[in-house]
């Protein structure tokens, strides 16, 4: 797809980038996912393999990128050992990652200088021996969990991401005794589900008022499959969640992740790709109600790269949100672009 190269807008605003991802799938896996119009399919044959190089190349296109935040995505599981402690391979290959930036051979930039893993917290309280050994794998960064509650009972919302967990995960009372081991730990929780299922999440924050929980994606807003063309129509409801949900002072969101399929938007894999103004148009309602609700101190703009890119490149990304933030002050930009990410994933940045 071609796109038209703009230039970058504040080039010398500092940012930190708080979730994005590290992959490689085999070819033996890209063999077997099937040739499908979702979207995840294409972006897995788009970008088989997403590491420090791809990654460092995005962070270097132009924009002022400190460091970033990684966000769990089944990596580099272990390939042997208890089932339960396999996903700690994931922060072990990431820590590495993170520590061959934090040398200074590859500049200023600091990748991964936070690692959200994985846990399943449906092991209870006995869950806290993964959360330590996560922890053992990187004391100097790892930061929490994140474990998806994406659910909808129409299979062609999620795709081939559908029928991964079943339906109110985050209401379940033994993932709410393993959630509380995060509390204790000092950890912080990242949450991806769908934007019907915010009253989940915000009876969990309810619940748990001393736990940071950090909603991905804006809550992810539907507008295909059994949604299609009712996004618009939906938009009242998300936004009233969205503000019931900032009503808890443990929860702050993440501004991004609209460039997925999920939404529907026309911008998503175009061709020619849109502009920087169009995907901003698409994606400012939905910043603009994250920001009144949660205050920029509370919100964070987030790249969900590689998983974005087939709506627009990383540059393209990050001069979009700069045009949405055109009208906020120098501190709400300061805390919108980096300061709220460093504060909740307590980052130490040079």
């Amino acid at each position: 797809m071609s796109e038209t190269r703009e230039p970058i807008l504040e080039p010398d605003l500092p940012i930190v980038d708080p979730h994005h991802h590290l992959w490689v799938w085999p070819a033996a896996m890209l063999a077997t996912t099937p040739e499908g119009r979702h979207g995840f399919e294409k972006i897995i044959r788009g970008a088989p393999r997403y590491l420090l190089d791809e990654l460092l190349a995005d962070v270097t296109s132009g924009h002022r990128v400190l460091a970033t935040v990684f966000l769990e995505c089944g990596a580099m599981y272990r390939a042997a050992g208890p089932e339960a402690l396999r996903c700690v391979g994931e922060t072990e290959f990431v820590n590495g990652v993170a520590a061959m930036t934090a040398s200074g051979l590859y500049g200023d930039i600091r990748a991964c200088a936070g690692i959200v893993g994985h846990a399943d917290l449906r092991r209870g309280a006995a869950v806290e021996e993964v959360l330590g050994a996560h922890i053992a794998a990187a004391p100097a960064r790892f930061r929490g969990i994140r474990q998806s509650a994406s659910w909808d009972e129409d299979p062609g919302v999620l795709g081939p991401l559908s029928g991964r967990v079943p339906a109110g995960l985050y209401r379940d009372a033994k993932f709410r005794e393993g959630f509380a081991v995060l509390g204790r730990l000092g950890l912080s929780f990242d949450a991806w589900l769908l934007e019907p299922q915010l009253p989940e999440l915000i009876d969990l924050a309810r619940a748990f008022p001393g736990t940071p929980i950090v909603l991905d994606h804006v809550g992810t807003p539907l507008g295909i499959a059994a949604y299609a063309g009712k996004r618009e129509a939906r938009f009242g409801v998300w936004r009233e969640n969205i503000r019931s949900l900032a009503e808890c002072p443990n929860a702050v969101v993440k501004l991004g992740g609209l460039a997925m399929p999920f939404a529907g938007f026309s911008t998503f894999d175009a061709s020619p790709r849109a502009s920087t103004s169009e995907d901003a148009r698409d994606w400012k309602p939905y910043v603009d109600t994250c920001i009144e609700a949660f205050g920029a101190d509370r919100c964070m703009f987030e790249s969900n790269f590689p998983v974005d890119k087939l709506t627009c490149s990383y540059a393209t990304l990050w001069n979009a949100f700069k045009r949405l933030a055109a009208g906020c002050s120098a501190d709400e930009k300061a805390a919108l672009f980096g300061g709220t990410a460093t504060r909740v994933y307590l980052l130490a940045i040079p």
